[in-house]
């Protein structure tokens, strides 16, 4: 298997690193951006652009979950978040200037599907009439535990062609551990139900360094994704914070993977998709040959944005919602993250960003180099830029995991898990990381 080819260096991935979805990473936002460099940036987003629609809320919590979200459990407050959420979508689409089309359209979560069908219909029709739309790529995150039958329909009507089911792991003992019980005949029925509704690019989501997993573990639940169709595969690091995300105080910390069989189960994992025949994007997320990400991965159009690995080419990205990141060539602009204070804003007739970071120059070029690096293992790198970086990319380089020449970084597949920490020694902003990012495998 391709996955043994790797080789194990536990120092040189001991320190944690960002996922790099952003460049600067939301580490270095502050309140110094604000509505108004929002604004402009909107009114200079011509030709395609793309948005993010953000639902912050869940029909039940996991305790492994680190993201923006709550409990759908009070109506009221569902109600009162769409109608801000409404509203938003109104003020920001007076914004942008004649030129500018819609080409996709991304909801995720917490869990959209948390919200009812009718409710998502009505927020369809708002985007239709508010944005300029142009045959929009209409994808969706979908917990499979309030996957109901009308959402079939729905999903059908307004033409979502992807979709991602949030599995995590098929294994009974190991969804109990984290809190997530979704029977596979649940997963089954779910993803049978996608694909009657049209749906094309079905993603899973996996892990791997849950408590008490076992190598076998992650294979049995790779099989199974496999068995249902998984048009791509996400295989990601269970990263265990509870001092930050006090919900996973619920998870046997006792009970983890040690560091040296997390990166085995990364390596079994990459090595028995290669295997099954899917085209590997990055170490740790996989696609069917056929599907556009693989098909952009091979030609070298694979990009990053908000959503991890995409095959999107826009520039522009806004994103709607409590929390959600509006990517733009020189300004990134996050939403206030609590759901209250978003509403608060909105009901004063105000856009509600509350951080964000100007891209500079060098901010670009940089982000040019590690996004060139972790979508297609190469980047061109100017000698000065090397020179500066000289210190930390020694001991990759020394380890075999890098090579320069002419001009060109390139890490080969044999040192794919090495990555992103290869990436953010391009990165100034990364001072004392260990305590901001998840684990680099």
């Amino acid at each position: 298997m391709r996955g043994c080819m790797w080789n194990y260096h536990p120092a040189l991935l001991a320190t944690p690193v960002p996922r790099y979805t952003s460049y600067p990473t939301a580490a270095e936002f502050s309140d110094k951006v604000g509505s108004a460099d929002f604004a402009e940036a909107v009114s200079t987003a011509t030709g395609d652009i793309s948005l993010y629609v953000h639902i912050p809320f869940c029909d039940r919590i996991c305790w492994y979950c680190g993201c923006n979200t709550a409990a759908a459990n009070r109506a009221r407050r569902l109600a009162n978040y769409l109608d801000a959420l409404h509203h938003e979508i109104a003020l920001v689409a007076d914004m942008l200037p004649a030129g500018a089309r819609v080409r996709r359209i991304a909801f995720g979560g917490g869990s959209p599907n948390a919200i009812s069908p009718v409710d998502f219909v009505r927020l369809m029709d708002q985007l239709t009439l508010r944005f300029p739309l142009e045959d929009p790529v209409v994808s969706i995150e979908l917990d499979p535990r309030a996957l109901t039958r009308d959402w079939e329909d729905v999903l059908k009507a307004v033409g979502t062609s992807h979709a991602s089911l949030g599995v995590q792991t098929f294994v009974p003992e190991l969804q109990a551990a984290i809190g997530r019980i979704q029977p596979t005949g649940m997963i089954a029925k779910a993803a049978g139900m996608l694909r009657k509704a049209g749906v094309k690019s079905l993603n899973f989501d996996l892990m791997y360094g849950l408590p008490g997993q076992s190598q076998d573990h992650v294979t049995s639940s790779l099989d199974l994704a496999q068995e249902f169709g998984a048009d791509r595969v996400a295989l990601f690091g269970y990263a265990h914070v509870p001092h930050l995300i006090p919900r996973q105080k619920q998870i046997d910390g006792s009970n983890l993977p040690n560091q040296d069989q997390r990166f085995a189960m990364a390596a079994q994992g990459y090595g028995h998709m290669v295997d099954a025949g899917y085209v590997p994007v990055g170490f740790d997320h996989f696609a069917a040959p056929t599907d556009p990400l693989a098909k952009a991965a091979q030609s070298g159009e694979l990009r990053r944005n908000f959503q991890g690995f995409t095959d999107d080419p826009a520039t522009t990205l806004i994103g709607l919602g409590a929390s959600a990141i509006s990517s733009f060539p020189t300004l990134l602009a996050q939403n206030e993250k609590h759901s209250g204070r978003y509403r608060a804003v909105l009901s004063a007739g105000q856009i509600p960003v509350a951080l964000g970071k100007v891209r500079t120059v060098e901010d670009r070029r940089r982000g040019a180099i590690i996004e060139e690096l972790l979508c297609r293992g190469r980047a061109r790198v100017a000698q000065s830029t090397m020179d500066g970086a000289q210190r930390r990319l020694e001991p990759f380089r020394v380890a075999g995991l890098l090579e320069y020449s002419g001009g060109w970084l390139v890490i080969p597949d044999s040192a794919l898990p090495y990555a992103r920490s290869i990436a953010a020694c391009f990165d100034p902003y990364r001072q004392d990381s260990a305590r901001r990012f998840s684990s680099a495998v």
